[in-house]
């Protein structure tokens, strides 16, 4: 039997790539000559340079600000004229110096240096992965990093953050990176929200980055300054559009400032690791992330893997850390079985510790119900 192994990463033990490993080892030893083609995938934020280079794109380092202005080592990812950017390697929240939390003064400025570094060396389409930032400045460090300037009343250049934000009374694009111009610039996100408002940014995601109720009320008045002066910039406002809101406001910088799209992560990662090229003959998909839960039935990796699996026939099953979901919510999203560490190990530090080798226990049990000889009728 041919089998996909396609799981995101288990977040704070395994990532993607280790979790397809330990699969795949498992799965052979416990049914000898399956085989096993591992495609590790991501939804856009922590882990999307690894799948990209998994699937063989080119790590390019590079040193950029992380979210509080200290010098990072980071990548991004290149292959046939694409350069994928992951926010959460640069601007991210485990980029935080001493994990401390900014959410009025962190800065997407890094990740704006990594999308010129990509643009100087000849890049000219970005795919920019935008979870797990640090940032709620509307993406103003960004632009910022691309040539654009932002004022105040007196002209002179305001500060990086959000907070400082509130000072800006216009922006100059004179300087934007030229090659833009001609660049296709494409975000990977699964966020809804606009900038603004009780749904927008700081509001929604402000307090999961430190901001307190009167840090949501600085940083939302701050965006809506930026808005403006983007507003004047381009003459066009996309505040309120859907996406906006996305990684502090990076989404709306990005669609505004950079021209770009918007396309959900799991599919726009999906396309770039060629996950539907790797299902002609499989017999089966095993899809998984750290928690099967709520989430996952709205958009996330495991849901987006099971639709596109679904699509050429192939059935899913997923592993996971912990399973919160019932039956129903999995057939919901295709998923016809989910095998969790915590079946096995009822110790969660130990499955967070040794999750390698609980996978690859998980693993045999998996082979055993769907890829034994006994048990095939039940794939086809």
């Amino acid at each position: 039997m041919r089998v996909v192994v396609a799981p995101d990463k288990f977040k704070g033990s395994l990532s993607a790539p280790q979790v397809a490993a330990h699969l795949a080892a498992g799965l052979v030893h416990a049914a000898p000559g399956t085989e096993v083609v591992q495609v590790p995938i991501a939804d856009g934020g922590d882990g999307t340079l690894d799948a990209a280079m998994s699937a063989g794109y080119r790590r390019m380092p590079v040193s950029a600000q992380g979210p509080t202005g200290e010098l990072v080592e980071t990548a991004y990812a290149v292959r046939n004229g694409t350069a994928v950017v992951e926010m959460a390697d640069v601007s991210g929240l485990r980029r935080l110096h001493g994990g401390r939390l900014a959410a009025r003064t962190a800065s997407s400025y890094g990740t704006g240096e990594v999308v010129r570094a990509a643009l100087d060396a000849g890049y000219r389409r970005i795919v920019l992965g935008i979870g797990g930032s640090a940032t709620t400045d509307g993406g103003a460090g960004l632009v910022q990093a691309l040539g654009g300037r932002l004022l105040d009343a007196g002209g002179r250049e305001v500060g990086r953050g959000g907070a400082a934000l509130a000072a800006v009374e216009s922006l100059d694009l004179s300087g934007l990176h030229p090659a833009l111009q001609e660049a296709e610039v494409v975000v990977a996100s699964d966020v809804d929200n606009p900038l603004l408002g009780p749904r927008g940014a700081a509001a929604v995601y402000g307090p999961q980055k430190g901001a307190s109720p009167d840090d949501i009320a600085e940083l939302d008045a701050a965006l809506a300054r930026w808005a403006a002066a983007v507003r004047g910039a381009t003459g066009t406002d996309v505040a309120d559009r859907p996406g906006a809101g996305a990684a502090g406001g990076v989404g709306f910088a990005a669609l505004a400032v950079l021209g770009a799209t918007l396309r959900p992560g799991i599919d726009l990662v999906l396309d770039l690791v060629d996950f539907r090229g790797a299902l002609p003959g499989a017999g089966l998909v095993i899809t998984g992330e750290g928690s099967l839960d709520e989430q996952t039935l709205h958009g996330k990796a495991p849901a987006g893997v099971a639709a596109a699996a679904r699509t050429a026939d192939v059935p899913v099953v997923a592993v996971a850390g912990r399973s919160l979901l019932s039956p129903a919510d999995l057939e919901s999203t295709g998923i016809r079985a989910a095998y969790a560490l915590t079946d096995i190990e009822g110790d969660p530090a130990r499955c967070m510790s040794e999750a390698g080798p609980l996978l690859e226990r998980l693993a045999a049990r998996l082979a055993a119900d769907w890829i034994s000889d006994d048990d095939k009728e039940r794939i086809t």
